[in-house]
């Protein structure tokens, strides 16, 4: 069983407050520093981290339509996401650099919170069985992508890569 509506919003609402909390505190140098085991700077992971509810919210409906299509349809559409790994990987870096020259400490934060309140809306609108539908998932893209995901799996699935990416910032004030 997978975690409930509230959790998932209870660890929506935990990620806007760290997310808040590193940009109040994080200094110009800590920003350009380098992260921990990644080549992103700490201002570029953030944006990258943000950027994992910005990739759900382009998700949800793509799940809802492939859940509908014979099997074998999407096992092939996620053979052919995995096909493109490499481009994928490349594609990811570097728009994380770029789009965090916008999306930087001034207006991150506002996007994750007009992201994650995108998200919940459709959450909430989300009967037990839309939840419970699932697609084959390109699974070489993400550590945290499975052969098969649930809708419910995807909306739980930022926090887990917000979690997980910030192990790698470098900040000298982190609250974790």
């Amino acid at each position: 069983m997978g975690p409930t509506k509230a959790d998932i919003l209870s660890e929506y609402g935990r990620a806007r407050a760290e997310l808040g909390t590193w940009l109040e505190n994080a200094t110009p140098a800590d920003l350009r520093r380098t992260s921990k085991g990644t080549r992103w700077t700490n201002e570029e992971l953030l944006f990258h981290m943000v950027f994992g509810y910005m990739v759900v919210r382009a998700l949800l409906p793509l799940v809802h339509i492939i859940s509908l299509l014979p099997r074998p349809v999407g096992k092939a559409f996620a053979a052919l996401l995995n096909a493109g790994t490499r481009p994928f990987n490349i594609v990811n870096y570097w728009g994380s650099r770029g789009a965090a020259l916008f999306y930087n400490k001034r207006r991150m934060a506002r996007k994750l919170d007009k992201t994650i309140a995108a998200i919940t809306r459709r959450l909430e609108r989300e009967s037990p069985a839309s939840l419970a539908r699932s697609m084959p998932f390109p699974d070489q893209w993400d550590p945290f992508f499975t052969p098969s995901m649930t809708l419910n799996d995807v909306y739980a699935y930022p926090t887990k890569h917000f979690d997980f990416h910030a192990r790698q910032l470098n900040l000298s004030h982190r609250n974790r």
